[in-house]
């Protein structure tokens, strides 16, 4: 009878200890959530934030020590809870947040301030010491998965702790940077007073004459290239259009198709005029196009989606494309849309080691290839727009006609042959 009644004794005591364990998360649970936002779990909350902001600028001011504070708007939040519903716009929110947490450092404060609004607090770091964490969040944001979409952006304001200043009027100037990088088009960060913000606004052009001047330089290249690439504008943009994108998102998509192979600017003249095939080692370098297009455009704020769109435009859907291998829905869309619309202005155009391939033959060569190295869904729209130009005869044969190039600018085409006939050279 004594050892049942240990028994029940000893259970007691160990639902009692669970029951107190338990409690005790509770308790750190409700701590925790009077302190941090509670879409994104990881943020601390406006009350929680401000209290330890007031203190930060307390000390700050005390010692005389650098404080920096950025706050981060996402672009076009709106819109992506418009058409995705609020379950994706909270997706992204707490992807922004793990970004920032990422990002950031242990001892640096961050917060959702509200709607899409976030704010860092960097102690003991001045504005120039803040804008590698900020251009590190500025970069990361194409990669946050918002229930599969992704290539998002934000606006970035950025200012330092003045002498004297309050909390308040430290709030307004990081306010007041972020208006000003959300008005020159968003993609990026601006920085309230000091020498920064003057040579931060001298870097920031219009895309119109960042792109003219592009386009400009690879004429003055490659006559053939600019060609190739304003014909393959006209269908991708057809084609992203008639997928469903966004005015803003065929815009990109436009300025990717005009620059694809803005990068063979770094390849070596010898290279691009080589009139027989290239080796392995030459191979290598000329895959190297796509990597050396997306450095030109990330130098551009606010380009970053293009950048990264021209980078991948040479992956494959079966993922044995380059420089990254990336397959499927990894790749950008914008990227799948141009290697189709690219690879069809190749086989119609004439080389100087063949004669153009019909329409009829260069429709096989996309549908033949769909599924491993095009995305299925881009042929299919891509092949409904030709057949809907009354199967493109005309434009096929002004295409085929159009490079009056000499034959050295024709030969640095011959990526896109490779790419047009599924094959990848020295695979």
């Amino acid at each position: 009878m004594l050892g049942a009644r240990e028994r029940e004794r000893d259970r007691l005591a160990v639902d009692l200890r669970a029951a107190q364990q338990r409690i005790g998360e509770l308790e750190t649970k409700l701590v925790r959530s009077r302190s941090h936002d509670t879409v994104t779990s990881q943020l601390l909350t406006v009350q929680a934030f401000r209290a330890q902001f007031e203190l930060e600028v307390q000390r700050a001011t005390r010692y005389r020590r650098p404080l920096t504070l950025a706050m981060i708007d996402i672009d076009n939040f709106r819109k992506l809870n418009l058409s995705g519903g609020m379950a994706r716009g909270d997706a992204l929110l707490r992807g922004v947040a793990q970004l920032i947490v990422a990002k950031t450092r242990v001892n640096d404060l961050t917060c959702r301030l509200g709607g899409d609004e976030f704010a860092v607090l960097l102690p003991e770091t001045p504005v120039e010491g803040a804008l590698e964490p900020v251009r590190r969040i500025l970069a990361g944001m194409e990669e946050v998965d918002a229930g599969g979409v992704r290539q998002h952006s934000a606006s970035i304001g950025v200012a330092g702790l003045a002498d004297g200043q309050s909390p308040e009027k430290l709030l307004a100037a990081a306010r007041a940077a972020l208006e000003q990088a959300r008005e020159s088009g968003g993609g990026r960060f601006a920085i309230h007073s000091s020498r920064l913000a003057e040579t931060e606004s001298q870097t920031i052009a219009a895309h119109g004459d960042v792109v003219s001047a592009l386009a400009s330089a690879l004429v003055e290249r490659d006559r053939y290239t600019h060609a190739h690439s304003e014909s393959v504008v006209d269908l991708a943009s057809n084609v992203a259009s008639s997928i469903g994108l966004e005015l803003d998102d065929v815009a990109n998509v436009r300025t990717a198709a005009l620059l694809h192979d803005i990068g063979k600017v770094g390849v070596p003249d010898g290279l691009l005029r080589k009139t027989g095939p290239l080796d392995e080692g030459e191979w290598a370098m000329m895959r190297q196009h796509p990597v050396i297009g997306e450095r030109i455009l990330r130098a551009i704020p606010g380009m970053g989606g293009v950048a990264r769109m021209v980078r991948h435009e040479h992956e494959r859907w079966d993922g044995c494309g380059y420089p990254d291998g990336i397959a499927g829905e990894e790749i950008p869309l914008g990227s799948r849309i141009v290697l189709a619309c690219d690879a069809y202005h190749a086989m119609t155009s004439d080389r100087p080691y063949r004669e153009a391939m019909t329409h009829a033959d260069a429709v096989a060569e996309l549908v033949g290839n769909a599924g491993s190295q095009f995305d299925p869904e881009v042929v299919e729209t891509l092949v409904g727009i030709l057949y809907g130009r009354g199967q493109a005869g005309p434009a096929a044969k002004q295409a085929s006609s159009s490079p009056a190039a000499p034959e050295s600018g024709r030969q640095s085409a011959q990526g896109d042959q490779n790419a047009a006939n599924g094959s990848r050279p020295g695979a």
